[in-house]
């Protein structure tokens, strides 16, 4: 049993539900589950480019996205982080003392195998247990 876990989420897929339902099964009834999404604010160059407040709103409607996707689940503390997504998902779990990182991963095309997903970096670089849900 894990008693703290993370939901790393990507706000466009849509995996919450089983990723919820794999925390509560690996967790039990008194773990804590904090959903975490990764904003990556534009990089430099395009931000020169792009309106501060264009950018702020942004930014206001992935946290409210990621706040209604748990609303039925009053266990769930959502979070939000800015950064690049596997290297500050590593990060915070290393910072939080996380037991297990719950993340999505599609099935890899031939780019993946050259790039690496997401899911892979967190696996390979993760301080905690990670389950990868396809």
């Amino acid at each position: 049993m894990y008693d703290k876990i993370i939901l790393a989420l990507s706000l466009e897929h849509g995996i919450a539900e089983q990723a919820l339902e794999t925390a509560r099964r690996l967790g039990g009834k008194d773990a804590e589950i904090i959903a975490v999404h990764v904003y990556e604010p534009p990089s430099g160059s395009v931000s020169t480019y792009l309106d501060e407040d264009l950018v702020r709103k942004a930014y206001d409607d992935a946290k409210r996205a990621l706040k209604a996707r748990f609303d039925n689940a009053p266990e769930v503390t959502p979070v939000i982080l800015k950064g690049h997504s596997s290297r500050t998902i590593t990060e915070y779990a290393a910072e939080i003392n996380a037991n297990a990182i719950i993340v999505g991963s599609h099935m890899p095309g031939l780019r993946d195998y050259f790039l690496g997903t997401t899911a892979a970096r967190i696996v390979r670089h993760a301080p905690c247990a990670v389950i990868v849900l396809r």
